[in-house]
């Protein structure tokens, strides 16, 4: 019993020693806890490291800026650091709970170019470097810490876009004109990218879920919410806007070996042939964070070239992983229009040992001038949070496209942005969309806005109804003489579902009217000229044509078509009945259907005759040529990016293919067709990235004609006689030059942006680049097709002499090859064209200077 009573007496005894020890402990515990901000913006900053001084111990700031530091030592201090700012040291009473806010300065030299000084100035090498070899270590390492490496991953994404005039003077913001406008200005620092004044223009917002799966690879975006600033759809296309701004400030992923920026490819610092490209030195070791890590900062051996500089901070726990990347590019670099560049890149250690990218922030400034005046400025801020690792879900998560915009994405309200953006929106964006809204109901705004889509797309907007284009009222050819033209389209003011577009011409000297007409039902309910489009047309046009011509982005009588080259008096009058059903998915497949009534009469010197060797009579002249036409297309353009103008989609270049396969079945003795054939057309467009040397675009395409025709139903060569050079045509070429009932062709069109150039010490000031391109065609025409071998068939045209001045491509292949210089002026291509075959027909120019007008960055 006695013993018993002194075993319960020391566990007692025991038991009350451990609860004193807990509560001394307790009460010794040390929690810090506080918001961290900006010192000059204002702003909360997450990802910043927060450690008790001295030790290991602490954590990060969470995407609010946010911390909370608990620890049971007698610490008396805390040390907060983040790449880029100056590191703050606190006083804190241990044994406390207290709340410190902390503002950080940014370091003013964290993007200066790196500058190597010793008493006697050395070659660099990358021989014995200790920082190549460590960049050779993060780039063995690289597979390892990518997002890829996770058999499965998922996360929760923000990301905004915010667009603003900037680097505004006090002069151009207190102008007349803008008396009504003061509400839009903010300002900020002056110091800061974008300069006091900016008048923020544009900003969007996405939540989203982002899943990943390595085998079968997918990744997928679910977007739960968006916002976006919205402009008058009658002067914007809005869909084209967002498309723009977000391939503008894309994703930037350090671990690919060339990074995507403004239309160009920069080659990673961490690339496999960045030692190459660039020179890297090793400017600090971190050792109060924890992992320690290695400040590298590299710099392009020729700072013209498509490259970053900057520094990389480098873990130094075996992972030679980048925790942070501060990227720049040099103020030198061939990039057009760029003033300043700086994206910083985060990145959080997994649980697993791994890093991912945690936030990235890119910020561009634009302007004509490169050293002053006015510009454009944008920034793109991505925060990712709730990182899940190697936690498969159900299959059908992954299935699907790959991104997908929930039902209700538009429809989230201010208050669910305030509960669930994770960052706080700078001062002179908090009322981007309340400004915006009120800025479209000012008279005076909707006055400039008519005017500027009258002096950019070409038509003046009179509500339910809009004139042009106005560059077709005028034109001149050898047909029509002087030509007067004016027309018009109904808008989705008049109606979403019914649209008429309309127009008549008169030529002087033919003394002819000519007209167009089309009404076309939307069976979407949206505008015809927006993505996807969902329509049936029907449409009735007579004028003239030019056989063969495909103008790109130029209508045929537009008026710079006025100026050509050599002859150039072959026409027809064309009278065209047509249905169209058009039909375009999400994902850029698309189909269409065509009935096409034909009726061509030539016109000009162009003669339709049939018989061999037979004096022109009554008899063997064809006076008109009757078709009838079925046709089906499938159309796919994967990742297709594009802005939808008033007539064209104008393409935003990437590098994906496009392909399109067309049907066309010749229907006899239906609708007054004469001729029954078949023609089979397939096409293949492709741009491919080759990093420091450019990008090559690769244009082919073949067609076969089954069946018996005269000669202009056969596939007429796309020639150009224009002094415009035309991409998708052949600039060497007169028109109705070739015909041929089986085709194949290749353009290949290799821009060096400036690689060449930039080596060449005064080239290299002027900002110039280089641009080559080869064109081929190969071809014939069967013996049941060629008039030699019946004279039932039309004749070949001759000129007025008797000459041909059409042929098959009887003696191998058509070709033409040019060199150019492309950003003159920044906006300016010319190229020198030699055609290099066929050079003994009538009119056959050898060398043509042929001038492109292109804004590329």
């Amino acid at each position: 019993m006695k013993t018993t009573f002194t075993h319960i007496i020391n566990k007692t005894i025991a038991l009350l020693l451990l609860v004193l020890s807990a509560s001394v402990a307790m009460a010794q515990q040390t929690i810090v806890k506080g918001v961290i901000t900006d010192a000059r913006t204002h702003e909360t900053m997450p990802a910043v490291t927060v450690v008790f001084d001295g030790t290991t111990i602490g954590n990060s700031a969470d995407n609010t800026g946010h911390y909370h530091l608990v620890g049971n030592g007698n610490y008396t201090k805390i040390k907060v650091s983040f790449i880029g700012y100056t590191t703050v040291v606190k006083t804190i009473i241990p044994g406390q709970a207290q709340t410190v806010n902390i503002t950080l300065a940014e370091d003013r030299h964290i993007l200066q170019e790196v500058a190597v000084k010793s008493g006697k100035k050395t070659r660099y090498t990358n021989r014995n470097n200790p920082a190549v070899e460590l960049i050779r270590k993060v780039i063995a390492h690289k597979d390892e810490n990518r997002l890829e490496n996770f058999d499965y991953a998922e996360y929760q994404q923000y990301e905004r876009i915010n667009i603003s005039l900037s680097d505004l003077s006090e002069k151009f913001k207190n102008k007349k004109i803008f008396k009504n406008y003061q509400f839009l200005f903010s300002e900020q620092d002056s110091d800061a990218i974008g300069g006091k004044n900016l008048l923020p223009i544009y900003m969007e917002e996405k939540l989203s879920d982002n899943y990943f799966r390595k085998s079968p690879f997918t990744k997928k975006q679910v977007i739960q919410a968006h916002k976006q600033v919205k402009y008058d759809e009658r002067f914007v296309d809005n869909d084209g806007l967002q498309t723009y701004f977000n391939r503008m400030y894309m994703d930037i992923d350090i671990y690919d070996n060339n990074i995507d920026l403004l239309n160009n490819q920069l080659l990673s610092p961490i690339a496999d042939a960045a030692p190459t490209f660039y020179k890297f030195f090793i400017t600090d070791t971190i050792k109060d964070v924890v992992p320690n890590l290695i400040e590298l900062s590299f710099t392009p051996r020729n700072t013209t070239d498509m490259l970053f500089e900057g520094k990389i901070y480098i873990t130094q726990d075996g992972n030679y992983a980048v925790q942070k990347a501060l990227l720049s590019v040099n103020k030198n670099i061939n990039l057009n229009f760029v003033r300043k560049m700086q994206s910083t890149l985060a990145f959080e250690k997994t649980d697993g040992g791994k890093y991912r990218l945690s936030q990235s922030d890119l910020k561009i400034d634009f302007g004509l001038n490169k050293n002053k005046g006015g510009g454009i400025y944008g920034e793109r801020v991505v925060i990712m949070n709730n990182f899940v690792a190697n936690q498969p879900r159900m299959p059908e998560t992954y299935n699907g496209p790959a991104q997908m915009i929930a039902f209700n994405a538009t429809d989230k309200g201010d208050e669910f942005w305030k509960a669930n953006r994770p960052d706080t929106l700078k001062a002179q964006y908090a009322n981007v969309y309340k400004n915006i809204d009120s800025l479209q109901t000012i008279p005076s705004f909707k006055r400039t806005m008519d005017l500027v889509t009258l002096f950019i797309a070409g038509y003046k907007n009179f509500g339910p109804f809009e004139m042009g284009p106005v560059n077709t009222f005028y034109n001149y050819n050898p047909v029509e003489g002087f030509r007067l033209r004016l027309g018009g389209r109904t808008t989705p003011e008049l109606s979403k579902r019914y649209y008429l577009e309309t127009y008549g011409a008169y030529g002087f000297k033919d003394d002819k009217f000519k007209y167009f007409l089309s009404g076309t039902y939307s069976l979407n309910n949206k505008s015809i000229y927006s993505f996807p489009q969902n329509y049936l047309r029907a449409s009735v046009q007579h004028d003239v044509k030019i056989p063969g011509l495909e103008s790109q982005f130029v209508q045929e009588d537009n008026f710079l078509m006025t100026f050509k080259r050599g002859e150039n008096n072959k026409y027809l009058y064309n009278d065209v009945f047509r249905i169209d059903y058009v039909h375009e998915y999400l994902n850029h497949f698309s189909y269409k259907f065509e009935l096409q009534t034909w009726n061509q009469a030539p016109a000009g010197e162009l003669l339709y005759q049939t018989g061999i060797e037979t004096p022109v009579t009554s008899k063997n002249i064809v006076n008109t040529l009757q078709s009838t036409e079925l046709s089906a297309e499938l159309r796919y353009a994967p990742h297709e990016k594009f802005y939808q103008g008033k007539i064209y989609r104008t393409p935003i270049p990437d590098k994906y293919p496009v392909f399109t396969l067309r049907y066309q079945q010749g229907i006899k003795d239906f609708l007054k067709g004469d001729y029954k054939y078949e023609n089979v057309t397939g096409h293949i467009y492709k741009r491919f990235y080759v990093s420091q040397l450019g990008f090559t675009d690769v244009d082919a395409e073949g067609g076969y004609v089954f069946g018996k025709v005269p000669f202009p139903l056969l596939n007429i060569g796309h020639a150009n006689q224009s002094y415009a050079l035309q991409l998708d045509s052949y600039n060497m070429m007169n028109y109705l030059e070739f015909v041929s009932d089986h085709y194949a062709s290749v353009n290949v069109d290799h821009h060096f942006n400036g690689f060449i150039f930039n080596k060449v010490p005064v080239l290299k000031e002027l900002k110039l680049r280089e641009v080559i391109s080869f064109k081929s065609l190969w071809g014939g025409v069967r013996p049941e097709n060629n008039p030699v071998n019946d004279p039932t068939l039309l004749k070949f045209p001759v000129n007025r002499y008797g000459v041909p001045t059409t042929y098959a491509l009887a003696n191998g292949p058509y070709m033409e090859a040019s060199a150019g210089v492309e950003n003159i002026f920044k906006l300016l291509r010319l190229d020198v064209v030699k055609r290099l075959s066929y050079l003994d027909h009538p009119d056959a120019s050898q060398w043509g200077i042929r001038a492109r007008v292109l804004i590329e960055f």
